[in-house]
């Protein structure tokens, strides 16, 4: 079964947890690399060779924000085909429709229960195999 590379970026530690708790609930074979901060991505990016399957990345961050980390992705040719998530808990539709222009392929809300957040995965994962999340951005809300 082959391994998908997931990093998370997210300066939150239990959200972090939460996510990789879900992550262990789902069947694959997933190696999962967490970022505390857009920062520590941008470093790591730019020293080694790294190239995950699927990004998920928080918006709100110290030092670099989860917007300016997308935009440095998008400006490396590398990550040209890498889907990112953008994984919060804020939901402004405009705002939203922004980070799609800068790149983003899906926005993920911050679901409340653990449940909600393994089905969320789970759905993005699923559009990674079968589309690579292209055409349309998706945002997904679950209650």
């Amino acid at each position: 079964m082959e391994v998908l590379r997931i990093f998370l970026v997210d300066d939150d530690h239990d959200d972090q947890e939460f996510f990789s708790e879900s992550l262990s609930k789902i069947n694959g074979n997933f190696e999962l690399s967490k970022y505390n901060s857009g920062a520590e991505l941008v470093n790591e990016i730019s020293t080694k060779p790294l190239i995950p399957d699927i990004i998920f990345l928080d918006l709100y961050m110290p030092v670099i924000t989860g917007e300016d980390c997308l935009k440095a992705l998008r400006r490396n040719s590398k990550f040209d085909s890498v889907p990112i998530v953008i994984y919060s808990t804020e939901y402004d539709i405009d705002r939203i429709a922004e980070l799609f222009k800068l790149g983003a392929n899906r926005y993920l809300k911050k679901p409340d229960s653990f449940d909600s957040l393994v089905a969320s995965i789970k759905v993005c994962l699923s559009s990674l195999h079968r589309n690579a999340l292209g055409g349309n951005a998706i945002i997904n809300v679950v209650a």
